[in-house]
Protein backbone atom coordinates (compact mmCIF):
# COMPACT_ATOMS: atom_id res chain seq x y z
CA UNK A 1 0.00 0.00 0.00
CA UNK A 2 1.29 3.43 -0.96
CA UNK A 3 0.17 6.57 0.84
CA UNK A 4 -1.64 9.16 -1.29
CA UNK A 5 -2.43 12.83 -0.83
CA UNK A 6 -6.13 12.00 -1.13
CA UNK A 7 -5.89 9.67 1.87
CA UNK A 8 -3.92 12.23 3.87
CA UNK A 9 -6.47 14.97 3.19
CA UNK A 10 -9.28 12.62 4.21
CA UNK A 11 -7.65 11.80 7.55
CA UNK A 12 -9.55 13.55 10.39
CA UNK A 13 -6.46 13.79 12.60
CA UNK A 14 -4.50 15.64 9.92
CA UNK A 15 -7.43 17.98 9.38
CA UNK A 16 -7.64 18.60 13.12
CA UNK A 17 -3.93 19.48 13.32
CA UNK A 18 -4.27 21.97 10.44
CA UNK A 19 -7.44 23.52 11.89
CA UNK A 20 -5.84 23.87 15.33
CA UNK A 21 -2.84 25.54 13.67
CA UNK A 22 -5.13 28.04 11.95
CA UNK A 23 -6.84 28.82 15.26
CA UNK A 24 -3.59 29.40 17.16
CA UNK A 25 -1.88 31.52 14.51
CA UNK A 26 -5.05 33.56 14.05
CA UNK A 27 -5.08 34.19 17.81
CA UNK A 28 -1.50 35.50 17.79
CA UNK A 29 -1.98 37.45 14.55
CA UNK A 30 0.54 35.45 12.53
CA UNK A 31 0.44 35.10 8.75
CA UNK A 32 -1.58 32.28 7.22
CA UNK A 33 -0.16 28.78 7.66
CA UNK A 34 -3.51 27.04 7.23
CA UNK A 35 -5.43 25.49 4.35
CA UNK A 36 -4.68 28.19 1.78
CA UNK A 37 -0.95 27.97 2.41
CA UNK A 38 -0.63 24.19 2.70
CA UNK A 39 -2.71 23.53 -0.41
CA UNK A 40 -0.66 26.03 -2.42
CA UNK A 41 2.63 24.54 -1.19
CA UNK A 42 1.40 21.02 -1.92
CA UNK A 43 0.38 21.99 -5.47
CA UNK A 44 3.63 23.86 -6.16
CA UNK A 45 5.71 21.00 -4.82
CA UNK A 46 3.96 18.44 -7.01
CA UNK A 47 4.21 20.66 -10.08
CA UNK A 48 7.94 21.25 -9.60
CA UNK A 49 8.53 17.53 -8.97
CA UNK A 50 6.73 16.71 -12.22
CA UNK A 51 8.77 19.24 -14.20
CA UNK A 52 11.99 17.89 -12.69
CA UNK A 53 11.02 14.38 -13.78
CA UNK A 54 10.64 12.74 -10.38
CA UNK A 55 8.82 9.42 -10.41
CA UNK A 56 5.09 9.33 -9.63
CA UNK A 57 5.42 8.11 -6.05
CA UNK A 58 7.95 10.83 -5.24
CA UNK A 59 5.56 13.39 -6.71
CA UNK A 60 2.91 12.03 -4.35
CA UNK A 61 5.24 12.12 -1.34
CA UNK A 62 6.35 15.71 -1.93
CA UNK A 63 2.74 16.84 -2.30
CA UNK A 64 1.94 15.11 1.02
CA UNK A 65 4.92 16.79 2.69
CA UNK A 66 3.71 20.14 1.33
CA UNK A 67 0.25 19.59 2.74
CA UNK A 68 1.48 18.52 6.20
CA UNK A 69 4.61 20.63 6.65
CA UNK A 70 3.11 23.31 8.93
CA UNK A 71 0.58 21.29 10.91
CA UNK A 72 2.80 21.20 14.01
CA UNK A 73 2.35 24.94 14.56
CA UNK A 74 -0.56 24.42 16.94
CA UNK A 75 1.98 23.10 19.45
CA UNK A 76 4.02 26.29 19.05
CA UNK A 77 6.00 28.09 16.37
CA UNK A 78 9.32 27.05 17.88
CA UNK A 79 10.32 23.61 16.57
CA UNK A 80 7.02 23.29 14.68
CA UNK A 81 8.84 21.41 11.92
CA UNK A 82 9.84 18.68 14.37
CA UNK A 83 6.37 18.55 15.92
CA UNK A 84 4.85 18.15 12.45
CA UNK A 85 7.20 15.32 11.50
CA UNK A 86 6.45 13.36 14.66
CA UNK A 87 2.70 13.93 14.38
CA UNK A 88 2.79 12.63 10.82
CA UNK A 89 4.58 9.47 11.94
CA UNK A 90 2.09 8.89 14.74
CA UNK A 91 -0.81 8.99 12.33
CA UNK A 92 0.57 6.86 9.51
CA UNK A 93 3.56 4.75 10.59
CA UNK A 94 1.53 1.87 12.01
CA UNK A 95 -0.66 1.74 8.89
CA UNK A 96 2.14 1.14 6.41
CA UNK A 97 4.16 -2.06 5.91
CA UNK A 98 6.99 -0.13 4.23
CA UNK A 99 8.12 2.85 6.30
CA UNK A 100 10.37 4.41 3.65
CA UNK A 101 7.70 6.77 2.29
CA UNK A 102 6.71 7.85 5.79
CA UNK A 103 10.28 8.58 6.84
CA UNK A 104 10.92 10.52 3.62
CA UNK A 105 7.93 12.78 4.33
CA UNK A 106 9.01 13.12 7.97
CA UNK A 107 12.48 14.17 6.92
CA UNK A 108 11.15 16.75 4.47
CA UNK A 109 8.81 18.24 7.10
CA UNK A 110 11.60 18.35 9.69
CA UNK A 111 14.03 19.97 7.23
CA UNK A 112 11.83 22.74 5.85
CA UNK A 113 12.54 25.28 8.60
CA UNK A 114 15.97 24.44 10.02
CA UNK A 115 18.81 26.91 10.50
CA UNK A 116 21.38 24.14 9.94
CA UNK A 117 19.87 23.02 6.66
CA UNK A 118 21.41 19.85 5.24
CA UNK A 119 19.70 18.40 2.18
CA UNK A 120 19.85 14.67 1.50
CA UNK A 121 16.98 14.17 -0.96
CA UNK A 122 15.10 16.01 -3.71
CA UNK A 123 11.77 15.87 -1.88
CA UNK A 124 13.13 18.01 0.98
CA UNK A 125 14.65 20.47 -1.50
CA UNK A 126 11.42 20.83 -3.47
CA UNK A 127 9.38 21.38 -0.31
CA UNK A 128 11.67 24.22 0.76
CA UNK A 129 11.25 25.98 -2.58
CA UNK A 130 7.48 25.52 -2.62
CA UNK A 131 7.12 26.76 0.97
CA UNK A 132 9.55 29.67 1.04
CA UNK A 133 8.26 31.06 -2.25
CA UNK A 134 4.78 31.72 -0.82
CA UNK A 135 4.71 35.43 -0.06
CA UNK A 136 1.47 37.22 -0.95
CA UNK A 137 -1.08 39.59 0.52
CA UNK A 138 -3.55 36.71 0.89
CA UNK A 139 -1.40 35.44 3.77
CA UNK A 140 -2.16 38.55 5.84
CA UNK A 141 -5.08 37.97 8.20
CA UNK A 142 -5.99 41.58 9.01
CA UNK A 143 -7.18 43.89 6.27
CA UNK A 144 -6.67 47.08 8.29
CA UNK A 145 -3.95 48.97 6.42
CA UNK A 146 -2.78 50.87 9.50
CA UNK A 147 -2.25 47.61 11.38
CA UNK A 148 -0.57 46.03 8.36
CA UNK A 149 1.92 48.88 8.00
CA UNK A 150 2.92 48.62 11.66
CA UNK A 151 4.23 45.04 11.27
CA UNK A 152 7.02 44.34 8.80
CA UNK A 153 5.95 40.73 8.09
CA UNK A 154 2.39 41.78 7.32
CA UNK A 155 3.63 44.82 5.41
CA UNK A 156 5.93 42.81 3.14
CA UNK A 157 3.42 40.03 2.52
CA UNK A 158 0.59 42.49 1.87
CA UNK A 159 2.72 44.46 -0.59
CA UNK A 160 3.04 41.41 -2.87
CA UNK A 161 0.08 41.61 -5.22
CA UNK A 162 1.29 38.96 -7.67
CA UNK A 163 3.41 35.86 -7.12
CA UNK A 164 4.49 33.61 -9.97
CA UNK A 165 6.58 30.50 -9.32
CA UNK A 166 7.91 28.77 -12.42
CA UNK A 167 10.53 26.41 -13.78
CA UNK A 168 12.25 27.06 -17.10
CA UNK A 169 15.31 25.31 -18.41
CA UNK A 170 17.45 24.90 -15.33
CA UNK A 171 16.07 27.97 -13.55
CA UNK A 172 13.54 28.02 -10.73
CA UNK A 173 12.03 31.50 -10.89
CA UNK A 174 10.09 33.45 -8.28
CA UNK A 175 8.62 36.58 -9.85
CA UNK A 176 6.93 39.08 -7.52
CA UNK A 177 4.97 42.24 -8.17
CA UNK A 178 5.35 44.50 -5.14
CA UNK A 179 3.20 47.52 -4.39
CA UNK A 180 5.88 50.04 -3.37
CA UNK A 181 3.24 52.24 -1.76
CA UNK A 182 3.03 49.61 0.99
CA UNK A 183 6.71 48.84 1.42
CA UNK A 184 10.13 49.27 -0.12
CA UNK A 185 11.23 46.06 -1.89
CA UNK A 186 14.42 46.11 0.18
CA UNK A 187 12.33 45.25 3.23
CA UNK A 188 11.67 41.91 1.59
CA UNK A 189 15.32 41.04 2.11
CA UNK A 190 15.32 42.43 5.63
CA UNK A 191 13.05 39.59 6.77
CA UNK A 192 13.41 36.97 4.03
CA UNK A 193 17.17 36.76 3.44
CA UNK A 194 17.32 33.34 5.12
CA UNK A 195 14.41 32.11 3.01
CA UNK A 196 16.12 33.12 -0.20
CA UNK A 197 19.36 31.49 0.94
CA UNK A 198 17.42 28.27 1.58
CA UNK A 199 15.88 28.53 -1.89
CA UNK A 200 19.27 28.97 -3.54
CA UNK A 201 20.65 26.01 -1.60
CA UNK A 202 17.65 23.85 -2.50
CA UNK A 203 17.82 24.80 -6.18
CA UNK A 204 21.54 24.03 -6.26
CA UNK A 205 20.88 20.59 -4.75
CA UNK A 206 18.41 19.97 -7.59
CA UNK A 207 21.02 20.99 -10.17
CA UNK A 208 19.24 24.29 -10.87
CA UNK A 209 19.61 28.02 -10.26
CA UNK A 210 17.18 30.09 -8.21
CA UNK A 211 16.19 33.46 -9.64
CA UNK A 212 14.23 36.14 -7.80
CA UNK A 213 12.65 38.96 -9.80
CA UNK A 214 10.85 41.85 -8.07
CA UNK A 215 8.95 44.34 -10.24
CA UNK A 216 10.81 43.02 -13.31
CA UNK A 217 14.18 43.68 -11.67
CA UNK A 218 16.41 40.65 -11.26
CA UNK A 219 17.80 40.65 -7.71
CA UNK A 220 19.11 37.14 -7.19
CA UNK A 221 20.21 34.09 -9.16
Amino acid sequence: MELTLKEVKANPKIQDFIEKTEQLLDAIGYTDHGKRHVNLVSDRARSLAQKLGLKKQDQELVSIAGYCHDMGNFLGRTQHHYWGAFLFSQVFMSLMEDSSGITTVMQAIASHDKDDLKLVNKISAILILADKSDVHRDRVRTKDLKTIKSDIHDRVNYSVVKNDFSFKGKEIILRLKVDTRITDPLEYFEIFTDRMAFCRQAAKYLGCKFKLIINDFKLSA
